[in-house]
């Protein structure tokens, strides 16, 4: 039996049949980085509010709580369940593909997967369009049954995309021609104080790949003091489950969670607010498999130690043939605070519209129960004119807005308003493995999509790294780099005045205050990530308006000081910073020598920026006036001696080499990313347009065309016949998702949109049909793995989507 009601479901979502597994998904490059496995779907939760994941067999296993810790685990007291009857026959599932491996919930029958066989049986179909997803259950019930999953996120709303809630509306559909009764229940386990790290001060290691790494241990299980209470009132009907309180300020992980539902005059409503989660679940199945009822039990005692508690609300209702019923479930929680080193508290952005006190998940979830329709329908009016365009290709479509997952679950911090800070700070983590936030280096790719859709909070990271470059901290630390290659000296120190940071700190410190966290490379040494914070600060006041001179004005002092720092790089005078020969910029396993086209290209263009930022200083009398002329005149001087150094040591008459003394033939997939930049910006050329082509069409023939026969996408960097200069290397042969998608843009600029879809469609397709679907990574390989899943740089598809609406 078909479901009609898919029809409703846009047609643009990943989608996947309900349980069915991979034959071949990738897997992890190197042990040490994470890989979960494939089962992974769209996140649910707003941003900086920690979030969870429910994957296409049912299972809620995505557990990102605790703001900037990683937690995936099957938690199968954590399910919807439903239950039919027509009368003569009935039958009753929880609605997850996946028995517990524990052996718990052993009185429950599961949900039967999909198999891929000859005469395949098919139970249903996920479907994800972030920020919705759905399930819709096909030939097991009699009935036709839908739910849709989601969370109030939408373009340039800063309220409701902060809260930590996800809606589950059901619809039901009886096409038959007799009645059919029909039960859903939500279960969910008491989890307070569980998401917080039990080690509070977790030594930092160097890992084998030279990453600084912690120890992250929740306190899983630990449910002592924890209770479940009836709520309800003339509408609305729930569980609150929270944690006896002490006299004690919140904590993390302190807090509460609630399930809730309308109440209908069509609807029974039952409940059982403390079962054993991790037992057999019979005190739930037994009545609900039989009538789809439960034994109305309150009991609100606290657990004793070593005790574990869920709570159950269900509905039961009667549809009569080609009757239709839509109920919304909601599941909402409050935990207000993020720790990061210990005694360093924030709130996060929600707890500015509902209190701190951490008891608020019933106000949430009865806020949710009544402008849920409000909200979908405010999705839908941001998504549908992109969905609507003929000129953007379907597959193009689920991706651009799937990838955007990341900012949910991406460790995402959104703290509450300040002075300082009126909408609060935000950030992301570069990725799970490389667990620092808003690396710089990488967001100049990946930012496109905060940038176009929550300028604000853009313009907040960007404010945080102008607060940072003038800071110094001396304190020496290991570089994972010089320890792995056995170098003389192996300790570098942590940041220097002027230099602009890597990153915006790390969960297990103080993040926007304590930078430069990862210690793979020196970043005082990289010679990209001054222009990158320079070429930004202008797009953010460029791309939103070019009204908000007051940005520009609070970022300036900050691009004087990294500029001044990054020439000194510039030892033999010709106007451009050389490369060390170490890997100091973006491509940090990869090395450059002397001045190279990637860097070279930025520093081009960041001048051109600063130049073009002093000018409208100037124009609206915003800082000293003399100072600003003088800046600005030396910006055209170093500028206009550059200019013919880059062109006179790189370009070949057919691209531009990958650096001045290595000797190297490479292609660089990313050589013009400078000339994107200033283009972008409306700002000079800072390479003749013709070379630019020749330059990119060289790219695009060798780099993906001729590598592996253009199936992957293109690889970073290989000789002009596409084989490998070194076949050990390690970055110049991967694919990196964000460096595509950022070529793909400039393929766009130039003219080249046929080429450019095709590089794209074939990463997306890397991505979507191999398990990486809500943790793209940031780098795929011709033998099938990847590395640093959950990444970043993979939000610069927004980039082409900009491009192509310019």
């Amino acid at each position: 039996m078909t479901n009609l009601l898919s029809s409703v479901i846009p047609s643009y979502t990943w989608n996947r049949p309900i349980g069915l597994g991979w034959d071949k998904p990738y897997t992890v490059r190197y042990a040490s980085n994470i890989d979960d496995g494939p089962w992974h779907g769209m996140p649910l939760g707003g941003f900086g509010a920690g979030c969870i994941g429910r994957s296409s067999r049912g299972d809620f296993n995505l557990w990102h709580i605790d703001g900037g810790e990683h937690t995936f685990k099957n938690i199968p007291a954590c399910q919807f369940s439903v239950f039919e009857s027509n009368g003569s026959s009935s039958q009753a599932y929880a609605l997850s593909t996946q028995v517990p491996k524990d052996r718990s919930l052993s009185a429950w029958r599961w949900y039967p997967a999909s198999q891929q066989t000859a005469g395949t049986s098919h139970t249903g179909t996920y479907h994800a369009l972030y920020p919705r997803s759905w399930f819709v259950y096909e030939n097991v019930l009699q009935a036709q049954l839908t739910c849709e999953q989601f969370s109030p996120i939408w373009a340039n709303n800063y309220q409701e995309t902060s809260y930590p809630v996800a809606i589950f509306l059901w619809n039901a559909h009886n096409p038959t021609n007799a009645p059919i009764t029909l039960s859903i229940m939500l279960t969910w386990q008491n989890m307070v104080g569980w998401f917080t790290n039990a080690l509070k001060a977790p030594e930092v290691k160097i890992r084998d790949d030279g990453s600084p790494v912690y120890e992250y241990q929740p306190r899983l299980g630990e449910s002592q003091g924890n209770y479940n209470q009836l709520v309800e009132n003339d509408q609305y009907f729930g569980c609150f489950l929270s944690r006896v309180n002490s006299d004690a300020p919140v904590q993390e992980g302190d807090g509460s969670w609630c399930i809730a539902t309308l109440k209908h005059p069509q609807v029974e409503v039952f409940q059982h607010t403390r079962w054993n989660p991790v037992g057999t679940g019979e005190e739930l199945w037994q009545s609900f498999a039989a009538d789809g009822s439960l034994s109305n039990y309150v009991d609100a005692t606290p657990a004793a130690d070593n005790t574990q508690i869920g709570a159950a609300i269900a509905l039961r209702f009667t549809l009569q043939p080609g009757e239709t019923l839509e109920i919304p479930f909601i599941l909402a929680w409050d935990f207000p605070v993020t720790e990061f080193a210990a005694g360093i508290n924030y709130y996060r952005r929600y707890t500015d519209f509902f209190g701190r006190s951490g008891q608020n998940a019933w106000a949430i979830a009865s806020t949710a129960l009544k402008e849920y329709q409000s909200w979908r329908s405010q999705i839908q009016s941001w998504q549908q004119p992109i969905l609507d365009r003929e000129d953007l290709p379907a597959w193009f479509k689920m991706a651009l807005f799937n990838e955007l997952y990341d900012l949910t679950s991406g460790g995402t911090l959104w703290s509450a308003a300040s002075e300082l800070d009126p909408i609060g700070q935000f950030a992301v983590l570069e990725c799970l493995d490389y667990r620092w936030y808003e690396s710089l280096d990488v967001r100049l790719y990946g930012s496109f999509a905060l940038l176009m859709l929550f300028p604000e909070l853009e313009k907040s990271v960007m404010r945080a790294f102008a607060r940072a470059i003038p800071q110094n901290d001396d304190h020496q630390r290991i570089i994972g780099y010089y320890y792995t290659i056995g170098a003389d000296t192996t300790t570098a120190v942590r940041k220097v005045a002027g230099a602009t940071p890597h990153d915006l700190g790390a969960p297990n410190e103080h993040v926007w205050e304590k930078t430069n966290y990862t210690c793979y490379q020196d970043c005082n040494l990289w010679k990209d990530l001054g222009s990158d914070f320079v070429l930004q600060v202008y797009r953010d006041f460029l791309l939103t308006g070019a009204d908000d001179v007051q940005f520009l004005a609070d970022c300036w002092d900050a691009i004087v000081q990294t500029l001044d720092y990054l020439k000194t790089f510039d030892l033999d005078g010709d106007g451009i910073p050389e490369n060390s020969g170490a890997p100091d910029q973006t491509f940090d396993d990869w090395r450059l020598q002397g001045v190279s086209a990637y860097c070279g290209g930025l520093w081009l263009a960041a001048l051109e920026a600063a130049i073009a930022i002093s000018e409208v200083l100037l124009e609206k009398n915003l800082g000293g006036l003399d100072n600003l002329a003088m800046q600005k005149s030396i910006y055209e001087a170093w500028l206009q001696q550059s200019c013919s150094i880059y062109e006179e040591k790189l370009w070949n008459g057919q691209y531009y080499r990958l650096d001045s003394e290595s000797g190297s033939d490479v292609v660089m997939a990313d050589q013009l990313c400078g000339q994107f930049y200033a283009r972008l910006l409306g700002l000079p050329d800072i390479v003749d347009s013709d070379r630019a082509l020749s330059a990119l069409k060289t790219v695009y023939d060798a780099c993906f065309l001729k590598f592996q026969n253009g199936q992957f996408g293109a690889a970073n960097g290989v000789l002009p016949d596409g084989s490998p200069e070194n076949p050990k290397a390690t970055h110049p042969l991967e694919v990196w998702t964000g460096i595509n998608f950022g070529l793909a843009a400039f393929l766009v600029q130039m003219g080249m949109q046929d080429e450019a879809w095709r590089l794209t469609q074939a990463v997306v397709q890397q991505v979507y049909d191999n398990g990486l679907q809500f943790r793209t990574p940031e780098a795929i390989t011709a033998s099938g793995t990847f590395r640093a899943s959950t990444y970043l740089r993979a939000m610069a598809i927004w980039a082409i989507y900009l491009v192509i609406a310019q």
